[in-house]
């Protein structure tokens, strides 16, 4: 009987597990650097205005793309460079910052402005709200208040400090209290700024090469505060002046 080999079964063939090909992950793309709102700076002094563009170019949401001396040299560049917001001293040489604030809002009745100044004085910012600005505030005040009215006035709200509200609500309630406005309210702009500087103790010379006006259109602006002030003597506008000059010395 001859004996047979058991038959030698072939080990089962395993087919290897299929895997599926990992997915690709897309890279996760930055977030967009929030846009920067642009500031044209007007004022006669390169070195404040370089000191402004310094403190507002070092802020992530703002940046400085433009700046002036004078009003007619900034209408023109504002026009071109379409600003968010512009900054404007209220005395510049050949115009005044009011003059071309109501230029500015004539030319661009939703463009912002900031008005600035080193006077404290309530009737410059009343006149600047009147003429469209949409904030005032003093040089003097800290580089973060400054900021501070910037982005006020970008979101569409008007900036004064706490004294300068508190001081033209003096005024409303005295005007009201007469019947009228106040004296100075009767005084063009150009006229307000030569009281201001009659007061602050500058002689008529002092005032044209200041203002880059002639000696005999000064004397001639000083004569028609006196009419509108109802005043006889230029001893007696001084005294006035003085009176109703804050930052007289």
């Amino acid at each position: 009987m001859s004996k047979t080999s058991p038959a030698k079964s072939s080990p089962a063939k395993t087919s290897p597990a299929k895997t599926s090909p990992a997915k690709a992950i897309p890279a996760k793309s930055p977030d967009p650097a929030p846009s920067k709102r642009k500031v044209f700076l007007v004022d006669d002094h390169p070195i404040v205005r370089q000191g402004l563009a310094q403190l507002i170019n070092s802020e992530a949401d703002l940046t400085v793309i433009g700046q002036g001396e004078d009003a007619y040299q900034s209408l023109r560049a504002i026009r071109e460079s379409q600003p968010d917001l512009v900054l404007v001293d209220v005395s510049l040489k050949e115009s005044d910052g009011i003059e071309l604030l109501k230029e500015l809002k004539a030319q661009s009745p939703d463009l912002p402005v900031l008005v600035v100044s080193m006077h404290d004085e309530s009737l410059y910012a009343e006149r600047a709200l009147r003429a469209g600005a949409g904030g005032y505030v003093m040089k003097q005040e800290s580089p973060e208040t400054l900021l501070a009215a910037i982005r006020t006035v970008l979101a569409g709200e008007v900036y004064v400090s706490s004294k300068m509200s508190a001081t033209l609500l003096q005024h409303m309630v005295r005007g009201q209290r007469r019947g009228g406005g106040l004296p100075m309210d009767r005084l063009t702009d150009r006229e307000l700024e030569i009281f201001r500087m009659i007061g602050a103790g500058h002689s008529v010379k002092e005032i044209a090469n200041k203002l880059f006006l002639s000696i005999k259109t000064v004397e001639a602006h000083r004569e028609h505060v006196k009419e509108k002030l109802n005043i006889k003597s230029s001893a007696e506008l001084l005294r006035f002046a003085i009176r109703n000059t804050p930052d007289a010395k």
